[in-house]
């Protein structure tokens, strides 16, 4: 029997976060090597957010480099990770909502910036899962709660976006966050410590921080997709857990058996 997986959410920030060696990044490569060899990965990131739900089912996935205005270093990242077909017709069997099959996207900056940290080798099949920005919080939670099987197929559930990203706000000269991305951060912390992910779900009861927080939940979502995923009896991680530039979470959830 495959080992059962852990769920993983990472604050991905930046792009480029997949090419500098910092503090995150060093976090995300010690992960990576603490964490079992998953049979395969299922990565749901912000940055493909579509009308419904999609998946990906090519034996080579290409690289996207969705972001503009970056050093062309980042332009010549590679990550050559195969895909597996056969876990997109388990996604699609375990899911309720309709999967459309959309292989014209690929692996995003927010998937590879992070899994060419977690495990460089890109040896390990994966599969992207787009989030359909037309349904409202409790259906992403509930998504991941009907991938949750997966976990123990060997395969891991990893969520990539950011808890507060309000792009607008930014201060490329600010130390740390701003006093309302703080406290929604913090706020998002102390629920999912607390396992009241109801309230995570409903973000809004967080106040007036949490209108703040992002201006469309694309970078949010993520992080449901994992806490649907997650199991009462998972231990709970908490790294990177940071606000910078004023207005953005480094924030990250590790869930282990």
């Amino acid at each position: 029997m495959p080992e059962r997986m852990p769920a993983l959410f990472v604050g991905h920030g930046s792009p480029m976060n997949a090419v500098e060696n910092n503090q995150y990044t060093k976090k995300w490569q010690e992960i990576g090597r603490s964490l079992a060899r998953p049979r395969a990965i299922l990565m749901v990131s912000a940055h493909w957010y579509t009308h419904d739900t999609r998946i990906m089912d090519t034996k080579s996935p290409r690289l996207v480099y969705d972001m503009y205005g970056f050093p062309e270093e980042l332009y010549r990242v590679q990550y050559p990770s195969p895909g597996s077909p056969e876990l997109a017709s388990r996604v699609r069997e375990l899911l309720s909502v309709p999967v459309k099959t959309d292989n014209s996207w690929g692996i995003d900056h927010g998937a590879w910036s992070v899994l060419r940290h977690l495990f460089p080798q890109a040896n390990i099949p994966v599969v992207q899962l787009s989030i359909d920005g037309t349904a409202d919080e409790q259906v992403h939670f509930d998504i991941g709660r009907e991938l949750a099987a997966l976990r123990d197929d060997g395969v891991m559930i990893i969520g990539s976006g950011n808890i507060v990203h309000n792009l607008a706000k930014i201060q490329w000269q600010a130390e740390g966050g701003f006093s309302w991305a703080e406290e929604f951060d913090g706020y998002i912390r102390d629920k999912i410590v607390a396992r009241e992910y109801t309230e995570v779900v409903h973000y809004q009861n967080a106040g007036s921080c949490a209108k703040m927080a992002f201006p469309i939940p694309d970078h949010f979502y993520p992080l449901l997709y994992v806490l649907g995923a997650s199991n009462k009896n998972d231990q709970i991680t908490v790294f990177n857990e940071d606000c910078l530039l004023g207005s953005l979470s480094m924030t990250s959830y590790l869930f282990q058996p």
